[in-house]
C-alpha cells in the first residue's frame, strides 16, 4: 500500500491534468471576451486541452474511491473546531465533485462547438458569446472548489480566505507556459497545418508576466497575514512546509514562480526571445509541479521525496495525457499526419 506521500503524487496528476483541462477553454474565452485578435491563432490549440477532461475523471474516481488515503479527514471525527465543519461529509464531497466536473465538461463541450461555427453568422456569434461570457464565472467557482477539497481543507483546521485564487493563479501560469512551450516546439516540427506566429510568443510572456505577479500579491498577501497573525493554526502548516523535509520544494517555488520570470521578464529583450521564453516557461512548469506537490503532501511538513512515485505514476499520466490531447488535434485536423 503506498503511503501518504506516494498517494499525493496521484492527486497532484489529477490537480495539474484538471488545471490544463480548465484553462485552455478559459484563455479562449477571455480573449473573446476582450476582442483580442491574437486569438485566432491559439484558440482551437489551447481548447484541444479539453481533451484532458475524460483523464481527470478517471483520476477523480480513484482518488474518490480511495478516500481514506486522498483526504486524511476521511474516517476521522469531524468536529466545530474544523473550518466549515459542514464540508467534512464523504458523500457531499463525492456529489459536489462529480457533478462539478460533469458540469463543466458539458459547458466547455458547449463553448467549443459555438466556437467552431462562431463565424457563420450573426446568430451563431452571439450564441458563441452568450456561452463565453458564463466560462470564466464557473471556472473560478470551480477551481476554487477543487482547490479547498483538494489541497486547502487537507488540513482541517486550516483556512485562507485567498488560498482558491492563488491556486488557480499559479496553476493558468502553469498553463501559459506549457501553451508557449507546446507552440514552439510544434512551430519547430512543422507540425501545424498552420503554423503560429513568432509574435505570439511575446504576447504569452506578457501574460506570464502578468500571472507572475498576480501569483507573488496572492502568496505574499496570504503569507504575511498568516505571519503577521502568528496563530497555530495557521502557522504550523506553512511553517512545516517551509522548514521541513519539503524545504528544498518550498524554496525552489518562490525561485521558479517569481524570481526567474520577474527577473527576466522585467526587461522587454527577453519578452522577444523564444529561447528565453521556453526558458522560463519549463521553470514555471516545474516550480508549480514543486508547489502542487508541498502543498498536497507535504501537510505535516515530513515524508519522504516520492521520485519513484513520481516518475511511474506522473509518467503514466503524461503519456496518456499526450495521446488524448494528440487524438484530439488530428480529429480537428489541427497538425499533420
Amino acid at each position: 500500500m503506498l503511503d501518504y506521500s506516494n498517494w499525493a503524487v496521484l492527486t497532484v496528476g489529477f490537480v495539474v491534468v484538471l488545471s490544463l483541462a480548465l484553462s485552455g477553454v478559459a484563455l479562449c474565452s477571455v480573449l473573446h471576451l476582450v476582442n483580442a485578435q491574437w486569438r485566432f491563432e491559439v484558440r482551437h490549440l489551447a481548447s484541444s486541452l479539453a481533451a484532458l477532461f475524460p483523464l481527470a475523471f478517471v483520476l477523480l474516481v480513484m482518488l474518490l474511491l480511495g478516500g481514506e488515503h486522498t483526504f486524511p479527514w476521511w474516517n476521522g471525527h469531524v468536529n466545530a473546531e474544523y473550518h466549515m465543519p459542514g464540508w467534512y461529509q464523504s458523500h457531499w464531497l463525492i456529489a459536489r465533485e462529480v457533478v462539478g466536473m460533469l458540469f463543466m465538461m458539458a459547458l466547455y463541450w458547449v463553448f467549443i462547438q459555438r466556437q467552431a461555427v462562431s463565424e457563420n453568422s450573426k446568430e451563431d456569434a452571439e450564441r458563441f458569446h452568450t456561452v463565453a461570457t458564463w466560462v470564466p464565472f464557473f471556472f473560478v467557482l470551480y477551481s476554487t472548489m477543487v482547490a479547498w477539497d483538494f489541497e486547502m481543507t487537507l488540513v482541517p483546521h486550516w483556512h485562507s480566505a485567498i488560498y482558491g485564487l492563488q491556486q488557480f493563479v499559479s496553476n493558468f501560469g502553469m498553463f501559459l507556459g506549457l501553451l508557449v512551450v507546446w507552440i514552439y516546439v510544434l512551430n519547430q516540427r512543422s507540425a501545424l497545418q498552420k503554423p503560429i506566429s513568432t509574435h505570439i510568443y511575446n504576447y504569452i510572456a506578457q501574460m506570464i508576466f502578468a500571472f507572475t505577479l498576480l501569483w507573488i500579491y496572492t502568496f505574499d498577501a496570504q503569507y504575511l497575514t498568516i505571519w503577521y497573525g502568528n496563530l497555530g493554526d495557521e502557522t504550523d502548516r506553512v511553517l512545516g512546509m517551509q522548514n521541513g523535509d519539503y524545504a528544498f520544494l518550498w524554496w525552489s517555488v518562490l525561485v521558479l514562480k517569481f524570481v526567474v520570470p520577474f527577473v527576466t521578464f522585467c526587461f522587454p529583450g527577453p519578452r522577444h526571445n523564444p529561447t528565453v521564453i521556453n526558458a522560463v516557461a519549463m521553470c514555471l512548469i516545474v516550480g508549480t509541479l514543486f508547489e502542487r506537490y508541498v502543498w498536497i503532501g507535504g501537510i505535516t511538513g515530513k515524508g519522504a521525496y516520492p521520485l519513484v512515485a513520481t516518475v511511474v505514476i506522473g509518467g503514466v499520466i503524461a503519456a496518456i495525457g499526450y495521446f488524448l490531447v494528440r487524438l484530439q488535434m488530428q480529429r480537428t485536423q489541427l497538425i499533420k499526419g
